[in-house]
């Protein structure tokens, strides 16, 4: 029988005096609750209520225990309303992945707007530029840059598409001049960012005459995310890739310029991505529905000023 029900039936009777209203409060049988009172008092091998057959008494340890029960019940009844009330109000601290040029222009944004509304929700982000094993490192959601997800049995929301372009320093080229086509880009500086996402040594344009493949020369320079690259352009190092996300800034102000500005790379989705669709707490749903809401808009934005921006 378990402990909880043990206690919660010897509770019942110490505190109404007798086994049949304790079997009242908790609507069940005297049968049942003497059953569990004996079942607890034989686990513990200590009697805890003397019974005759017109009264019943606590014994001294009865009324030891009686105490320990009530608090332990009492912390596991706020508990139980704690956990409850998980799946209805927004609350507590939430672990979140983001691979980086996303969590650093769209993510951090969106917990800002998003904490004005639930500001009792507290946020812990990690970036890295992979997937990451959400059940084995404890993340609630990972907010990743794919075309196409592994079956993992998560829940993937999709929050929208973005994209990549090339772009150099204005000083980069005056000096080197603006490639015409993505043929000429071997004769140019191309520096390379290596990791999940981004294609290093084969680059492949979505253009006016369809897909095109280009395989890089020697690259100068190697590095593993899109702001580090977007530094590495700025200083005039070579053309490299941004995502637009990355891009934006230096596009605005006139320290990166758009290479090739009919042509850019392949579309990738952006996910949202948690465990279980089942008994889902309240600030994940709530997270993912604002993501859902607020993302499209910087999305949109971000591809407006880099079509704007765009220099023949």
């Amino acid at each position: 029988m378990d402990v909880f029900q043990t206690m919660r039936c010897f509770l019942a009777v110490a505190q109404s005096g007798s086994f049949t209203a304790a079997a009242q409060l908790l609507d069940t049988t005297t049968n049942h609750v003497s059953k569990a009172v004996t079942h607890l008092e034989a686990r513990l091998q200590t009697r805890l209520i003397n019974r005759t057959t017109r009264r019943l008494a606590l014994t001294e340890a009865g009324t030891r225990y009686l105490q320990r029960c009530e608090k332990i019940l009492d912390e596991l009844r706020e508990a139980d309303e704690e956990a409850g009330t998980a799946q209805v109000t927004p609350v507590g601290r939430l672990k979140i992945h983001a691979m980086a040029a996303v969590g650093n222009h769209y993510v951090i944004d969106a917990i800002a707007k998003y904490r004005e509304t639930y500001p009792s929700v507290l946020f812990d982000l990690t970036l890295n530029n992979r997937l990451p094993d959400l059940l084995e490192e404890g993340y609630d959601m990972s907010i990743v840059l794919a075309r196409d997800l592994p079956d993992s049995g998560f829940v993937a929301q999709r929050l929208g598409t973005t994209y990549s372009i090339l772009c150099a320093s204005p000083d980069y080229l005056n000096k080197r001049g603006m490639p015409d086509t993505p043929g000429s880009l071997g004769e140019r500086d191309c520096l390379r960012i290596v990791n999940t996402v981004m294609p290093a040594e084969h680059w492949i344009f979505e253009g006016p005459e369809g897909v095109e493949t280009v395989t890089t020369p020697l690259s100068p320079f190697h590095v593993n995310t899109a702001d580090a690259m977007t530094v590495a352009i700025t200083l005039g190092m070579g053309i490299g890739i941004q995502p637009i996300a990355s891009a934006v800034a230096g596009l605005k102000a006139g320290t990166l310029v758009r290479v090739l500005p009919k042509y850019r790379f392949e579309e990738l989705n952006l996910f949202a991505i948690y465990p279980s669709r089942k008994f889902v707490d309240a600030k994940i749903k709530t997270w993912v529905a604002f993501l859902q809401d607020y993302m499209p808009g910087l999305l949109a934005n971000d591809d407006r000023i880099a079509r704007s921006s765009e220099r023949a």
